[in-house]
């Protein structure tokens, strides 16, 4: 789907299942100490649906994508996003934070919602990824809403570029 010289963007497959549960865990914990604050109770209710057997069945849906950026065959991040265009998964491993991975896999997930014929992408960002998010032409579009986390997740939107005409 994306590529460059370091890095390959593509459709996840079910034996990428444990890579990939591996990357959401350790993002969450390792990277989102702003959202879990350390609680254990909070992490594993967050974690809880992080799960191999999900993680497949996230896979297998007919109406999501599960996307993996890919570097010499090691998992880097994580994203999945509906047809309708709500983004539900965007994890990027601690090992390959601030290095343009998350950008491009948002960027995946954004064409992919375009190819589906949308003309916005939704999700509820974290704190912790809430520059990011901004910083990438979201807008915050709703009051903040709670969530897994003991701070609350924030509804943003885009507007996509339409795909008409271009190859």
């Amino acid at each position: 789907m994306c590529e460059n010289l370091w890095m390959q963007i593509r459709d996840a497959i079910p034996e990428d299942t444990a890579a990939a549960c591996a990357v959401l865990r350790r993002s969450i914990a390792e990277l989102c100490e702003a959202d879990h604050r350390n609680d254990p109770y909070t992490l594993a209710r967050w974690l809880s649906n992080k799960t191999h057997e999900n993680f497949r069945a996230w896979v297998a849906q007919t109406d999501n994508s599960v996307l993996v950026a890919v570097e010499d065959q090691h998992i880097l991040a994580v994203g999945s996003i509906t047809d309708a265009g709500t983004i539900g998964l965007n994890y990027v491993s601690p090992d390959a934070r601030f290095q343009g991975v998350s950008r491009a896999l948002l960027r995946a997930l954004e064409t992919r919602a375009a190819e589906k014929g949308n003309n916005r992408c939704n999700l509820t960002s974290t704190e912790t990824a809430r520059r990011f998010y901004l910083s990438n032409g979201y807008v915050e579009n709703g009051p903040p809403v709670g969530g897994f986390t003991t701070t609350s997740g924030y509804p943003m939107t885009k507007a996509l570029p339409s795909l008409i005409g271009k190859t």
